[in-house]
């Protein structure tokens, strides 16, 4: 009932029109505002309320524009960095070693025996092309070859480079190593390439290199690749360093420990990597105190005498430190540990607090990133390396329609290999290449929100000392092999101490640099220092913002009304029809109504008696005649708004 009696005023007010005029509403909200430029608009002279006029146009547009900066400001969500410090005792990160062979030579020496006597000819024509005759009787396998072959480009006319490949004098699928007698050009002299095809051939294309060493080591290793992607996983941890043979002593503190308290992973770059302290199983460890004699010690054996020769440069232990139940990325992240030396690391940790959306493009968990994470079978957090590295994964198997032995196997596929893909160099090569694959890689993966990072102070001396070298290997033997011989050396043995310089943590917080409430007080400050305004002159103006709307609709209103009426007389010439005739009209299609016509001429009718006398005239109710609805008023003043 109540709403009906409010829509039946308001009916009322559009039906009478407004109560008053924009001037008359201006002339109020000028008088009864807090602000004191415009009251003397209108209660000045002429030259003042001019002037004022100009000064409040002036601070309007000041406070106006001071307000956008301070709105696009906040809608920036800048954020500011905090720095603070904390003192209590952590948690020992996880630590991973791994060593710099990934396999063993003499348990991987069957399957690389083709590549390494392919290897040693290229390295022959390479050093001493004019000697190379010498082994002519020895046939090779250059099956693999053929696939990507290593090249010399000779520049001397860079308008015509001409291509000579190591092997010129192939035949039916063996080479001997006699140079080719066609060639004029030598590594001295030209550019060694490594020459990627596709489509049998037809489309071709080159990888230059500085220098020769360069390009048959990344040569190897991508045959290499191409031969161990065919192996199972399984057959592959068996060809790389065990635990027992790696890890030869173990102290945590003041407890010992061995290579049973190392989780075992296998990584394509470097075989059998041993991880302690990762959370997987059991509970972190905890580190006593601070300090040498607290931290992790080991003493490892890298085996550097059964290194794959070609395939492995670099001498030494690999080791990363990182959070429990994150994938160790040790390739990218991790350092190396020489042969020979104690290497000492101290730790300090840095804690990294990000906020999330809208301030950054940071995600807790990685549920919300479009990215398929391969590594989660590791049961691993989510890392943004794990992301880019699943998403080259993916746009290989796209692209490439196998995937690559460097990372994880999605379900159903295949690793990429000559036999079955032989265009898979060409196009990994490609990708690998392709600017557009990183940024789009880059911009669908995020950064973690919360992470912790490791700071390391790293120093090295020899290990053992000349005077306790004979007895520390004695022991050591003993202790591995049971034997009274030393079985190891100095390039063999590498001693680790990784402990925490000190309990003192640094905490990087991000915080919204700009909040509502400097917002608010920034838009107020600047409205009042100008105009000397308040929140309530806002509401104010937003009144009379809503009068000046309803007065508007008011008259559009009655503009309309005055429209309908207007068409409604032009519909007859004279006065409209009556109900009964419209009655008549509608039942009786042969009827015609009565249409006014003009009075009789008085000359016709010279005298009043001669005069026509009309007849009856039909009743004529007026209650019955036809009006606009519209028209009809209320009766009742009362009720008006």
């Amino acid at each position: 009932m109540h709403l009906k009696k409010y829509l039946l005023k308001g009916l009322h007010r559009l039906q009478k029109g407004p109560g008053y005029s924009y001037k008359e509403l201006l002339v109020w909200y000028c008088n009864n505002t807090n602000t004191h430029g415009p009251k003397r608009i209108i209660c000045e002279g002429p030259k003042k309320k001019a002037m004022w006029f100009l000064i409040t146009l002036l601070f309007t547009s000041l406070v106006c524009w001071q307000w956008g900066v301070f709105i696009r400001t906040y809608l920036s969500w800048e954020v500011s960095v905090s720095l603070s410090l904390g003192f209590k005792t952590m948690d020992f990160p996880a630590v991973t070693i791994c060593n710099a062979s990934p396999f063993q030579y003499s348990k991987v020496k069957h399957l690389l025996r083709d590549l390494d006597e392919l290897m040693e000819a290229v390295l022959e024509r390479i050093l001493a092309p004019e000697h190379s005759d010498a082994n002519a009787t020895r046939t090779l396998n250059v099956t693999m070859w053929n696939y990507t072959p290593l090249v010399l480009i000779d520049e001397q006319n860079p308008h015509r480079p001409v291509v000579l490949d190591l092997f010129g004098d192939i035949h039916n699928g063996s080479a001997s190593s006699s140079p080719a007698p066609a060639r004029s050009c030598t590594v001295h002299g030209c550019k060694v390439a490594m020459r990627l095809c596709s489509l049998n051939g037809t489309v071709c294309t080159f990888r230059n290199f500085t220098s020769a060493t360069q390009a048959v080591t990344e040569w190897y290793l991508l045959q290499a690749t191409n031969i161990f992607s065919q192996v199972p996983q399984r057959e592959l941890v068996e060809m790389s360093y065990p635990a027992e043979r790696l890890i030869l002593a173990c102290l945590f503190g003041a407890e010992p420990c061995s290579y049973r308290n190392f989780t075992s992973i296998f990584h394509p770059d470097y075989g059998n990597c041993y991880i302690f302290n990762w959370g997987m199983t059991e509970k972190a460890l905890p580190s006593a105190n601070p300090g040498a004699e607290f931290g992790l010690k080991l003493i490892l054996d890298i085996g550097q005498e059964d290194y794959v020769p070609f395939l492995t440069s670099t001498a030494g232990a690999r080791l990363m430190l990182h959070e429990q139940r994150s994938y160790p990325f040790i390739k990218d992240e991790g350092i190396y540990a020489m042969s020979g030396t104690e290497t000492s690391i101290g730790v300090l940790v840095d804690r990294l607090e990000r906020k999330g959306e809208p301030y950054s493009q940071c995600t807790v968990n990685g549920s919300d990133v479009p990215v398929r994470n391969l590594y989660s079978d590791y049961n691993t957090t989510y890392s943004i390396q794990a992301c880019i590295r699943s998403c080259f994964q993916d746009h290989m198997i796209q692209n490439c329609s196998c995937a690559h032995y460097l990372y994880p196997l999605p379900r159903g596929e295949r690793y990429c290999n000559n036999r079955e893909f032989p265009d898979w160099a060409y196009c990994y090569s490609h990708l690998r290449m392709s600017v557009a694959q990183r940024e789009t890689c880059i911009n669908m993966c995020k950064e973690s929100c919360n992470d912790t990072q490791y700071k390391m102070t790293i120093s090295m001396a020899d290990w053992p000392s000349e005077a306790s070298e004979d007895w520390i290997f004695h022991v050591l033997s003993q202790e591995r092999d049971q034997s009274t011989n030393i079985t190891l050396s100095r390039k063999g043995v590498v001693k680790l101490n990784i402990y925490f310089q000190e309990f003192n943590y640094r905490t990087i917080e991000e915080s919204a640099a700009n909040n509502i409430v400097w917002l608010l007080s920034n838009l107020g400050g600047q409205f009042g220092f100008w105009m000397g305004g308040s929140v309530l002159c806002l509401i104010e103006f937003g009144e009379i913002l809503i009068d000046f709307v309803w007065i508007t609709i008011i008259k559009l209103v009655a503009f309309a009304k005055s429209l309908r009426q207007k068409r409604a007389q032009a519909r007859y010439a004279g006065p409209p029809p009556t109900v009964a005739e419209l009655v008549e009209a509608h039942t009786n299609f042969g009827f015609q109504p009565d249409v006014a016509r003009p009075g009789p001429d008085p000359g016709t009718y010279p005298d009043e008696q001669t005069l026509p006398i009309p007849g009856t005239p039909p009743p004529n109710y007026d209650s019955l005649r036809l009006q606009p609805l519209d028209v009809i008023e209320s009766d009742s003043e009362g009720d008006a708004i």
